[in-house]
């Protein structure tokens, strides 16, 4: 179990616990470090005067793959977090969600 704290407009913040299987955290990681690396090569594409064409391509992979990154993430955190939110009746965890989700699809 590790706790995890959302920050929140105001500079509030609020925190639950819960477990994450170490297979998802491994696959989030993963995913993260290879955007990473995606970013790197696109950096040195533009650094080498590649075309803007070609950097534009890379950039719509990378932002697709942050994408379903968090598509990935948002789905354990329904299973998980917002379930045991439903069930113990915590409104203010609920909320941060659809904040998220809203900030997250603009």
């Amino acid at each position: 179990m590790h706790t995890h704290s959302h920050g929140a407009e105001g500079g509030h913040a609020h925190s639950h616990t819960h477990t994450h299987d170490p297979e998802h955290v491994k696959s989030v990681l993963n995913r993260i470090s290879r955007a990473i690396g995606h970013l790197e090569s696109i950096k040195r594409m533009v650094e080498d005067g590649r075309d803007c064409s070609e950097v534009l391509i890379q950039l719509s992979a990378v932002k697709a793959a942050i994408n379903n990154t968090g598509k990935v993430i948002l789905q354990d955190h329904i299973a998980h977090c917002l379930v045991d939110a439903v069930e113990t009746g915590d409104m203010e965890t609920i909320e941060e969600l659809n904040k998220a989700i809203d900030r997250f699809i603009k």
